[in-house]
């Protein structure tokens, strides 16, 4: 069976309005649809959550009932969570008919283990993780599969190789690189630098030679006699 969210109207306040609704357990939301003004309400988180962590995630339908009326289908168009501690503590949710069209996203799910990366040690990039789609409710796919088992080194799949049902658009420029396969990292070897040569010790003039021996003094020629 469907999740059902019973929503309760509930009177726009401020912050501590809303602390007060969270303490006692709820958090407070809005519904929204096309032609139809929007309601404030007040919902059990658990039942957001759930929906959330579910396998189609945002992409789930699932009827809300305010005050106890008939119910009505609609999906989580957004929502927010505390900053520190991560609980949920607001959501939107948009009301849908099941025989209009919706714009939403879809996760990329890649499928087989590429050539590239099982042979030649390359690395899998995927670039985009999701694309936006446009179908029926009923025809909404829990994620857009892709097959990577033939891609080699430094091939790549682009939006516009991807193949969905027919029922599904693509609305994602079709040019967008969904995954590629890049070449190994090479690792590289460092290089030993060159032991440097000692410079020979230079012994300055007037320096002794050797420890303990003096320079001997260097004899002046005679001068030659002048003649009479």
């Amino acid at each position: 069976m469907p999740t059902v969210i019973e929503a309760q109207v509930r009177t726009p306040g401020g912050k501590n309005a809303n602390r007060r609704l969270r303490k006692a357990g709820r958090i407070p939301a809005v519904i929204y649809g096309p032609g139809k003004q929007s309601i404030v309400v007040s919902v059990d988180p658990g039942k957001v959550q759930a929906i959330l962590h579910s396998e189609t995630g945002r992409n789930t339908i699932f009827g809300v009932s305010v005050d106890g009326s008939e119910q009505s289908n609609a999906m989580v168009k957004d929502y927010q969570l505390d900053p520190v501690q991560g609980n949920l503590i607001h959501a939107d949710f948009l009301e849908i008919a099941m025989d209009r069209l919706l714009e939403l996203t879809v996760n990329i799910e890649t499928v087989g283990e590429a050539e590239g990366v099982k042979l030649d040690g390359g690395i899998m990039d995927i670039v985009t993780r999701s694309i936006q789609v446009e179908c029926l409710p009923s025809d909404i796919p829990e994620s857009i599969r892709v097959d990577v088992s033939r891609l080699k080194i430094n091939d790549y799949i682009r939006v516009k190789n991807i193949e969905t049902d027919a029922k599904v658009r693509i609305l994602t420029d079709p040019e967008v690189v969904i995954v590629t396969i890049v070449p190994p990292i090479k690792e590289e070897v460092p290089v030993e630098a060159a032991p440097e040569a000692a410079e020979p010790e230079v012994i300055k003039k007037g320096k002794v030679a050797e420890e303990g021996a003096e320079e001997e003094p260097k004899s002046k020629a005679p001068k030659p006699e002048s003649k009479q």
